[in-house]
C-alpha cells in the first residue's frame, strides 16, 4: 500500500510543474507579443516625428546663422564706427593730439586691411577707396609734421655748448671761436692729453621728442613714403649740422684758397680745423648717430642711409680743407703740420669706422681713410724734400765770427722736434714698410739729414779765407750737433758710435784750428835762427839784441792782432770756450815764459824796454780771456 501513494505524490508533482511551464511559456509569448507591438508602434511614432525634427533642425540652423549675421554685421557696423572715429580724427590732424592721431591712422590702416581681406561684402571697394585715400592725406599730414616737428627742434648747436662737452684740458681759454682762432693749442700735445680724456656728446633733440619722431617715421615708411622721410630728414639735419660747424669757424676752402693764404696764417687754421675735427667727430657727428638711430631704430633700411644723407656736406667741409693742404706745394716747415693732421686722423679712425659704419657711409669711410694715406704720403715726400734742401741749401750769408749758423739750428731744432712724433713717424713710415723697418727707416732718414747738414757746412766753410776760422765753424757747428743729439732722444736712434765719431771730429778741428792759428806766433818763441855771428851785446846764448828785439816785435804785432780778429770770433758753448783758451794758454805761455827767462835780459837792460816786452805771462792769460767772446 506504502508504494502506490508514493507514486502518485510524483506523478501529482510532475503535473504541476507542466502546468507552470505551460503558463510561463504562454506568458513569455504574451510578452513578446506586447513587445513586438511596441516595437511597431514606435517606428510609427518616429515616422510620424520626422516632420517635427527636420523642422526644428531647420530653425536651429536659420538662428545659428542669424547669430553668425548679426556677429559679422556687428563687426563691420563697428568697423564703420571705428572708421568714423579714425576720419574725425585725421581731419582734425595731428598737431593737437599727435598720439591719438598715429592710433588713427594705425586704426585706418587696420581696417584697409580688414575689408581688403573681405572683399565679399558690397561695400568692400567702396569703404576701400575712401579708406585708402583717407590714408593718403593722414600720411601727407604726418609727412608735414614730422617735418615741422623736427625743424622745430632742429637748431645750429652754439659754439659755448659743444666746449663744454670738450675735456676740460682741450677747452678754449675763452669760450669763443676767434679765441679758439687766435690761439689754437698746440695739436700734438692735445692728442697726448686727449688720449683717456672723456667727451660728451651734446643733446640735440629733446629724448621725449625722439619717440615721436619715430613714431611718425615708422608711419610714413609702412604707407610706403621711404623717400620722402628720408628727404625731410635730410635737408633739415644736414643744414644744422653745417651751420654748427661754421658757427664754430669752419670754412669751405679749396686747394686754390690754402695756396693764397700766408704761411702764418694757414699754420693757425690748421691747428683750428685739427681742433674742429675732434668736435665734428667725436660730438656733433657721434650725437647725430644716436638721434639718427633712435629716430630710427627698426627701420634699417633708412639708418645708415639717413645719417649719410646727412653728415655727408660736413665732412666734406672738414675733408676738403685736409686735402687742400695735403695737395698745396711742399716745404720743411709744413711737415709738423702735416704730422698734426696726420695724428688726429689716425686718432679719429676707430670712431669714423664705427659711426660710419654700414654700406651707405662707405664713401665717407674711404674719403677720411684716403685723407689719412695723402697725409702720410705728403709728409713722407716733405721728408725727402728736407734733406734734399738741407744738403743743397745755398745760403750766401757767413757768419763772420765763425759761431753756429742758422741752418744748423734751424736743422738740429727741427730733427729734435722731430722726436716729439716719434710714435706718429713710426706708424707713418708703417703705410709704406713692414714690420720692424719703420723703426730702422726712422733711424736712417735722420741719420742722412745729419750727413746732409755736415756736407753743407763743409761747403760753407770754405766761405772763409782764414783757415783757422774755417775750422772754428766746423769745430762750433759739429760740436752743436753732438751736444744736441746727447741731450735728445736723438742719441738712442743715432746711437753711441754716431757720437763718439763726431766728438771726435770736434777735437780734430780744435787741434786744426791751435796748429793753424798759433804756429806762426809760436815760431817767434822759439830758438831758431837767434843766433847771430855779429854780437851786440849779446849773452851766453849767443842771440843778439837785434834779433831778440825783433822776436819780441813780431811777436807783440801777431799777438795783437790775433786778439783784434778772434775776440770777434765766437764759441758760443762756454765749455768748449774754456777748453779752447786753456789748450792755447798751455802752449802759449810756458813758451812765452821761456823765451823771456832766456831773453828778456837783453831787452829789459836797454832803453824802452815796455816797447819790445809789453805783456807779460798774466797779461796774456788775461787777454786770452778775451777770445772767442764776439766782441765787434
Amino acid at each position: 500500500m506504502g508504494v502506490p501513494i508514493q507514486g502518485d505524490y510524483l506523478t501529482n508533482k510532475a503535473n504541476m510543474m507542466r502546468e507552470s511551464l505551460q503558463k510561463s511559456q504562454l506568458i513569455t509569448d504574451n510578452t513578446v507579443s506586447i513587445l513586438g507591438s511596441f516595437d511597431h508602434r514606435l517606428s510609427a511614432l518616429e515616422t510620424a516625428m520626422r516632420p517635427t525634427q527636420i523642422r526644428t533642425h531647420a530653425i536651429r540652423r536659420a538662428h545659428e546663422n542669424i547669430d553668425k549675421t548679426l556677429k559679422a554685421a556687428n563687426v563691420i557696423l563697428n568697423r564703420f564706427d571705428l572708421s568714423r572715429e579714425a576720419e574725425a580724427k585725421i581731419l582734425k590732424g595731428p598737431h593737437e593730439n599727435l598720439e591719438g592721431y598715429l592710433e588713427a591712422v594705425e586704426q585706418l590702416r587696420s581696417n584697409i586691411r580688414f575689408f581688403t581681406k573681405n572683399k565679399g561684402y558690397k561695400s568692400s571697394d567702396g569703404v576701400l577707396s575712401h579708406a585708402n585715400s583717407l590714408l593718403s592725406k593722414a600720411i601727407s599730414k604726418l609727412e608735414n609734421e614730422f617735418k615741422q616737428l623736427l625743424s622745430s627742434y632742429s637748431k645750429p648747436v652754439e659754439p659755448d655748448r659743444l666746449y663744454e662737452c670738450l675735456p676740460s684740458s682741450l677747452r678754449p681759454s675763452s669760450g669763443s671761436p676767434e679765441t679758439s682762432v687766435k690761439n689754437p693749442s698746440n695739436s700734438h700735445t692735445d692728442r697726448v692729453n686727449s688720449e683717456n680724456a672723456v667727451y660728451i656728446p651734446p643733446v640735440l633733440i629733446p629724448p621725449r621728442v625722439l619717440p615721436l619722431l619715430h613714431d611718425l617715421a615708422k608711419h610714413m615708411v609702412q604707407a610706403g613714403h621711404i623717400q620722402q622721410c628720408l628727404i625731410i630728414y635730410r635737408d633739415t639735419r644736414s643744414q644744422v649740422l653745417q651751420d654748427s660747424l661754421q658757427q664754430l669757424g669752419v670754412e669751405k676752402l679749396s686747394k686754390d684758397d690754402v695756396q693764397k693764404i700766408q704761411w702764418e696764417v694757414l699754420e693757425l687754421k690748421i691747428g683750428t680745423w685739427i681742433h674742429f675735427m675732434r668736435i665734428a667727430v667725436k660730438l656733433l657727428f657721434a650725437a647725430e648717430r644716436k638721434v639718427c638711430d633712435q629716430i630710427f631704430e627698426g627701420i634699417e633700411s633708412l639708418k645708415d642711409q639717413c645719417f649719410s644723407e646727412v653728415t655727408k656736406g660736413s665732412v666734406t667741409m672738414l675733408l676738403s680743407f685736409g686735402d687742400a693742404v695735403a695737395k698745396s706745394k711742399r716745404s720743411p716747415e709744413k711737415l709738423f703740420v702735416l704730422l698734426d693732421m696726420y695724428e688726429i686722423m689716425c686718432e679719429l679712425h676707430p670712431e669714423i669706422e664705427t659711426l660710419f659704419s654700414g654700406k651707405a657711409c662707405k664713401e665717407i669711410r674711404e674719403s677720411a681713410l684716403g685723407l689719412t694715406k695723402r697725409l702720410a704720403q705728403t709728409a713722407k715726400d716733405t721728408f725727402g724734400d728736407f734733406e734734399e734742401a738741407v744738403e743743397k741749401d745755398a745760403t750766401r750769408t757767413a757768419v763772420a765770427d765763425g759761431t753756429v749758423h742758422p741752418l744748423t739750428s734751424y736743422v738740429i731744432n727741427y730733427v729734435k722736434f722731430l722726436f716729439d712724433y716719434q710714435s706718429t713717424l713710426k706708424q707713418l713710415f708703417q703705410e709704406f714698410e713692414k714690420g720692424d723697418e719703420s723703426n730702422t727707416q726712422l733711424a736712417s732718414v735722420t741719420m742722412r739729414i745729419m750727413q746732409a747738414l755736415q756736407i753743407n757746412l763743409e761747403g760753407k766753410s770754405k766761405q772763409y779765407k782764414d783757415p783757422a776760422l774755417t775750422n772754428l765753424f766746423l769745430m762750433n757747428n759739429i760740436h752743436y750737433m753732438v751736444r744736441s743729439v746727447r741731450r735728445s732722444e736723438a742719441k738712442d736712434l743715432l746711437g753711441d758710435d754716431w757720437v763718439q765719431r763726431h766728438r771726435r771730429t770736434v777735437q780734430q778741428h780744435a787741434n786744426q784750428y791751435k796748429r793753424i792759428a798759433w804756429a806762426k806766433i809760436l815760431q817767434c818763441l822759439t830758438i831758431q835762427g837767434m843766433t847771430s855771428s855779429g854780437g851786440d851785446g849779446g849773452n851766453s846764448s849767443g842771440a843778439s839784441r837785434a834779433v831778440v828785439k825783433d822776436r819780441f816785435k813780431i811777436f807783440n804785432l801777431q799777438f795783437e792782432e790775433l786778439h783784434q780778429r778772434q775776440s770777434q770770433w765766437t764759441v758760443p758753448d762756454s765749455e768748449l770756450r774754456e777748453s779752447l783758451r786753456l789748450a792755447v794758454a798751455e802752449v802759449l805761455l810756458p813758451a812765452y815764459r821761456s823765451f823771456i827767462k832766456r831773453y828778456g835780459v837783453l831787452v829789459e837792460n836797454g832803453k824802452n824796454a815796455h816797447k819790445y816786452i809789453r805783456y807779460s805771462a798774466e797779461d796774456l792769460d788775461r787777454m786770452l780771456g778775451e777770445f772767442f767772446e764776439g766782441k765787434t
